[in-house]
């Protein structure tokens, strides 16, 4: 079954606020073996002009990924998860996310194609901060493999 086109455009209300800790922060950036010191030291980070750890720039995707559940878990959507693979993930930076930023993300469905028998579902995640402030835009492509 494809996926329902009427989604495109559509937006969901903003999430609740994300509370980015300097721990987190370097728990991901020792994840992904990011070993630059603004990740994980406040005074190298404070030294380079921010409050305190800055986040490395994938980051935002741990906060967007749990937001986008606003979208793929809509049924009317159609998307069957089992079948799902990331295809693609980008990041358009307004300023880097930095511990103790309070983030809300607003989703919105980009685009939905089809081609060879699969799904491209595009999702847009505007994130700010609590007063409005934009960070960072994320978009993501995920491929609904079409069924055996």
């Amino acid at each position: 079954m494809p996926l329902d086109q009427s989604f495109v455009g559509r937006s969901w209300p903003a999430t609740e606020p994300y509370q980015v800790g300097r721990e987190k922060i370097r728990e991901f950036a020792r994840a992904i073996g990011a070993t630059d010191a603004e990740y994980h030291d406040p005074e190298a980070a404070r030294a380079l002009g921010y409050a305190d750890v800055v986040a490395p720039p994938t980051f935002p995707v741990a906060i967007t990924m749990a937001a986008s559940r606003q979208i793929i878990e809509d049924p009317a959507l159609g998307l069957d998860y089992s079948r799902v693979v990331h295809g693609d993930q980008k990041f358009a930076y307004a300023r880097p996310v930095v511990a103790g930023d309070a983030l809300v993300c607003v989703n919105s469905v980009d685009e939905i194609t089809s081609r060879g028998g699969h799904d491209f579902l595009t999702t847009r995640t505007e994130v700010t901060t609590e007063a409005g402030e934009p960070v960072v835009t994320v978009w993501s492509k995920l491929v609904q493999r079409g069924e055996a």
